[in-house]
């Protein structure tokens, strides 16, 4: 299935684009984001992040469907 993802602040920084569609088998974002840590190195753990599907917050075992659109949403420091 093809997700659209959305990263912001220190995700955006590490994997160097803000969003892009993939191929994914992955059967919720839990996975999903394992998959991305993994080939990506993203340094910050699930535990640190809200996630968003389709623009409302989700819990990490959502089901994925084909078209969704998921946002990793991690900590944000102002200044």
């Amino acid at each position: 299935m093809k997700i659209q993802i959305e990263y912001f602040a220190l995700l955006k920084e590490q994997r160097g684009i803000s969003i892009e569609t993939i191929e994914t088998k992955a059967a919720n974002p839990e996975i999903l984001y394992s998959d991305l840590k993994r080939q990506y190195s993203f340094s910050l753990e699930p535990s640190m992040l809200k996630l968003a599907v389709n623009e409302d917050f989700a819990n990490w075992d959502y089901s994925l469907k084909d078209g969704d659109t998921v946002v990793f949403i991690p900590p944000v420091a102002g200044g």
